[in-house]
């Protein structure tokens, strides 16, 4: 080889070197440096499929619905369309107690089926924890007290008992695996709704700096001291205005994998809200490189017959949304409360439109 050809060479192997560092360098991570394979497969694929369309979520759809509890493969959502949602949410309240079954009477031991179920099926998990106040005793729901979050950090006087709710949730999670014994990706979705006042963690329950301070604190427990490094990380608020009050209390980018907002249809202005927080989310996650979804909602689907076409679908439309997810259909209340389809429903033929249209997404169409 002449000297020539061989400079040639290994100049075409220096870019080809750099090029491909390049294109790893640019694909998108989670905000955990150490996340396993799986959890940052699962991020790319999220983002991906944001470009594609909205998917569709149901809060505890494999626990129960609206006339049964507990039947493996079951749920209200496939008994309307003849398919399943793509994001499956779930409920972890009373963990933190040790109790065998969660604040919504689904047993833990079925989550966790549940969990590995619907990760089998293709689907996608995201979970919640509305546990109860340290430092009271009531429930997530308790704001009787200002101190609660400042008592569950570095110095506090909650703060070892928070250990042990931490403990009991990492033993969980940890326990989260396929047949084959791999840890299953899931979405931890702490804190939420915090620009209202209704959960202890609430807006004006704490500082700016206590929360901000909760989060950094809770995450760092529990990647560095529990070594949880499948957990992808959801921030999300209540409705707010501006795009400054949505990152007043935003933890930092190194923490947060997605960004959403919860936001329930109690009234006629419910559609202009929706549509000007999606519009806000959607910049602040382009921005920022995250995930974007509507984290929970819920409209009157047993009054309004067009609900999911004509309110939801068309409101979010414009918007390139990872997901929404609507909450539960309580087996043990009427019918009329539940948030997701269900036969029989008023509106359950517009559900059928919904899941046909184009922009959303179900559980066979992320496989």
């Amino acid at each position: 080889m002449t000297t020539k050809n061989h400079t040639m060479k290994n100049l075409f192997l220096l870019l080809f070197v750099c090029f491909g560092l390049t294109v790893l360098a640019t694909k998108p991570r989670p905000s955990d440096l150490k996340a396993t394979p799986e959890a940052v497969k699962l991020y790319q694929k999220m983002l991906k499929l944001q470009q594609k369309g909205m998917m569709f979520g149901h809060q505890d759809a494999l626990a129960y619905g609206t006339s049964w509890y507990a039947e493996e493969g079951r749920s209200d959502v496939k008994d309307v369309c003849g398919d399943h949602p793509a994001i499956f949410g779930w409920e972890l309240g009373h963990l933190e107690l040790g109790d065998k079954y969660s604040l919504d009477s689904v047993f833990f031991d079925n989550i966790k089926k549940g969990i590995r179920y619907a990760h089998e099926l293709g689907g996608i998990n995201t979970i919640s924890w509305h546990f109860r106040n340290v430092l009271t005793g009531g429930t997530a729901w308790d704001v009787t007290s200002k101190k609660t979050v400042a008592s569950m950090l570095p110095g506090g006087e909650k703060h070892q008992e928070y250990f042990q709710y931490l403990d009991k949730l990492a033993t969980f999670l940890l326990s989260l695996k396929t047949k084959k014994g791999t840890l299953i990706p899931v979405f931890f979705r702490p804190f939420h709704e915090h620009t209202g006042s209704w959960f202890w963690w609430g807006k004006n329950l704490c500082t700016v700096d206590e929360y901000k301070t909760l989060w950094r604190f809770t995450l760092n427990y529990l990647r560095n001291e529990k070594n949880l490094h499948h957990l992808l990380y959801a921030y999300s608020t209540d409705r707010f205005s501006t795009v400054e009050e949505y990152l007043e209390r935003y933890p930092g980018d190194d923490l947060i994998d997605l960004v959403g907002f919860d936001l329930y249809d109690r009234g006629p202005e419910y559609a202009s809200t929706l549509g000007n927080c999606a519009m806000m989310l959607t910049k602040i996650g382009a921005e920022k490189g995250k995930i974007v979804a509507v984290t929970e909602a819920g409209g009157p689907i047993s009054k309004n017959t067009e609900w999911w076409t004509k309110t939801l679908l068309e409101t979010l439309h414009p918007y390139n949304l990872s997901y929404a997810l609507v909450w539960r259909n309580p087996f043990n209340q009427p019918p009329r409360v539940a948030f997701g389809p269900y036969k029989g429903c008023p509106s359950e033929n517009d559900f059928v439109k919904f899941y046909n249209d184009p922009k959303t997404l179900f559980l066979k169409d992320i496989k």
